[in-house]
């Protein structure tokens, strides 16, 4: 019998409780006479919803984004006529509409990234009995945009649209090590005034993970974010642009001890992202690297020999 474990999902990422300070949308942008405020406060709105918040009212989003509420009121008026949110009438309260779902899809379907991934990140599940993510950074937390779980009996919940934090997991630093060095100050500056005191014991394990991927080309995490869970990641470079990516594979803390991470599951999430790479970046672009992929047999798959199910 297939046995599945529940893994928590990580606190809220501060995009769901914003201060107020936080909030104001485009408070650095007061001189950019380019810059629209009123589109600003309703991307916060959006922003506003978590993984586990179903509905919203008026009064959350208001407390959740520091905007004031009759401003927020018609903001979601706004959203809900456009279709970027639906209003709920028995409850007064609204949730995502189609047009915010749309976006994300639109955003994966348009670099074609899905149709070349998921079959090979599929198969790597199924050889390693893992899960094995794709994820795009968020603020403060990685969003996961594919996740392809094992056939084997210990399952994790970790689905599209869950978040990581982004600096205590292993995606989270792999995307942080594939930035170019400008990018990666400025988001260490954002992440510094994000975990405050904290800061100077996240980032040293920061500076261990950018150290490690100089050296091995992936990041481990045991059991740091959530201590039940342990997993690998790279970084993934689109071509043509400077957007990075990151791709994971985990599972169990129990049953993933460091040395499996650096010695059988980081080489290969290292693989696999230089695998992927290869095919966003050659001549045709990424639709004719799908073709190719779709043609191809999908390898025998071998348990990993390394992670048991105990």
């Amino acid at each position: 019998m297939k046995r599945t474990t529940t893994i928590p999902m990580p606190p809220p990422d501060a995009a769901h409780t914003l201060a107020p300070a936080d909030a104001q949308a485009g408070a650095g942008c007061a001189d950019d006479r380019n810059f629209v405020t009123a589109l600003a406060r309703g991307m916060e709105l959006l922003r506003a919803f978590g993984p586990r918040d179903d509905y919203l009212g008026n009064a959350e989003l208001s407390r959740r984004t520091g905007i004031p509420r009759p401003t927020v009121s018609r903001l979601t008026y706004t959203l809900a006529t456009l279709g970027y949110l639906t209003y709920i009438e028995a409850i007064e309260k609204y949730r995502l509409g189609q047009g915010a779902m749309a976006l994300g899809h639109r955003y994966v379907a348009g670099a074609g990234i899905r149709e070349i991934a998921q079959p090979l990140m599929q198969s790597l599940a199924f050889a390693t009995d893992c899960t094995v993510a794709l994820a795009m950074p968020d603020r403060h937390a990685m969003v996961y945009l594919e996740s392809c779980q094992p056939r084997g009996a210990l399952v994790i919940r970790l689905a599209h649209g869950a978040r990581l934090p982004m600096a205590t997991s292993a995606i989270g630093r792999a995307w942080l090590a594939g930035l170019d060095a400008d990018h990666r100050e400025a988001a260490l500056a954002e992440l510094a005034r994000h975990h405050g005191a904290d800061w100077p014991g996240v980032r040293a394990g920061i500076e261990r993970a950018l150290r490690d991927h100089a050296r091995r080309g992936f990041c481990v995490a045991h059991a740091e974010w959530d201590r039940t869970v342990s997993g690998a990641a790279a970084p993934l470079r689109l071509a043509g642009s400077s957007e990075v990516l990151a791709l994971n594979i985990g599972g169990a803390a129990a049953r993933l001890s460091p040395e499996i991470l650096e010695g059988n599951l980081g080489p290969r999430i290292r693989e696999l992202a230089e695998t992927l790479q290869s095919r966003l970046w050659q001549p045709g672009g990424a639709r004719a690297s799908a073709r190719v992929v779709s043609a191809q047999p999908e390898p025998h798959s071998e348990p990993c020999t390394h992670a048991s199910n105990d």
